[in-house]
């Protein structure tokens, strides 16, 4: 079976160029999302596809940032549908048409790995490098809080949790109000003596 995978990141963009060229394509079943989102968790209809995919089907993606949204990403579901023995062609990789269940198709993706993890080292060596003379000239200071104490939305955020009785706001609420992370309100809803953190 050929499966094409199609996605947009916003409501603006058009589902239509995709479907066009994955049809050309011969794909047989295609799954459709509207959806903006940087890892596979996000995309209900991908991990379905990812599950139902069998030995000797290929899914077929326009282009790999339809696919993936991060290089760490891309690799490791490749790797997944390589074990599961599920072939992946990306119609639009550089210009080139990758088929990774032909040897050059392999190829291009172990190269790909290899630049990737490549660029991943020597941005972690220059980051390292940049902390340790911002140390040396005494201005690091480390990864800055998002929120302080003095943080209005986040002020406003905990007064709303600490009255959830009267006022009967969900969590999911309070952050939709106060544009504060739902994770920030339970983590500073901990640091709170007698308040609750659920």
């Amino acid at each position: 079976m050929i499966y094409g995978y199609a996605r947009v990141s916003t409501k603006d963009q058009k589902l239509a160029p995709q479907i066009e060229q994955l049809n050309n394509h011969g794909c047989e079943t295609i799954i459709k999302e509207k959806i903006s989102d940087k890892t596979i968790a996000g995309r209900n209809g991908f991990k379905s596809l990812l599950e139902r995919v069998q030995q000797g089907d290929t899914i077929v993606v326009t282009k790999l940032d339809r696919f993936a949204r991060s290089t760490k990403d891309a690799l490791e579901t490749i790797e997944y549908l390589n074990d599961k023995g599920v072939g992946l062609v990306i119609l639009n990789f550089g210009g080139m048409n990758v088929d990774t269940t032909t040897p050059t198709g392999k190829m291009m993706i172990t190269m790909f790995s290899a630049v990737a993890e490549f660029e991943l080292g020597i941005n972690k060596e220059r980051q390292r490098e940049g902390i340790a003379k911002a140390k040396e000239r005494g201005i690091y200071k480390g990864r800055p809080k998002r929120y302080t104490d003095k943080h209005e939305g986040l002020t406003h955020a905990m007064e709303l949790y600490k009255n959830r009785d009267e006022n009967k706001y969900t969590v999911k609420q309070i952050a939709k109000i106060t544009h504060v992370s739902e994770a920030t309100i339970y983590r500073e809803a901990r640091k709170i003596k007698g308040v609750p953190a659920k």
